[in-house]
């Protein structure tokens, strides 16, 4: 069954990373969006099985896709991916329905065990 994938970054060149270093052997329907304000008008058309977000972007910030998404009920799997570590982000973000946390650069096994202990793949 092909999962729908949700990506989140104004960072072309963090999207392909993320494109790169999805597992070979995941059956994947990848959708990439540049912004907060994109992924959440994407959201309204349609239903993603996991959403990789990024926390910093310009317009809506990860953080508060996360809220509204929320305030939606949407239903996805979310995965922050970010360069901001900080504790309180984490925090945040877990509080308000992401699953786990990828720290930037992210690798092949570190996504791979991530995905398998959510049984994701």
């Amino acid at each position: 069954m092909t999962t729908s994938l949700l990506i989140v970054d104004d960072s072309t060149f963090s999207r392909n990373m993320i494109k790169r270093v999805l597992p070979n052997n995941w059956d994947v329907d990848v959708t990439e969006v540049i912004c907060g304000e994109e992924a959440l008008e994407v959201c309204e058309l349609k239903q993603f099985d996991v959403i990789f977000l990024d926390l910093t972007m310009p317009d809506i910030d990860g953080l508060d896709v996360l809220l509204e998404l929320n305030k939606r009920n949407y239903n996805s799997r979310v995965f922050i991916i970010s360069a901001d570590i900080q504790e309180s982000s984490k925090q945040i973000a877990k509080e308000r329905g992401a699953i786990d946390f990828f720290p930037k650069p992210i690798k092949t096994d570190t996504l791979l065990a991530m995905l398998q202990h959510h049984e994701v793949v």
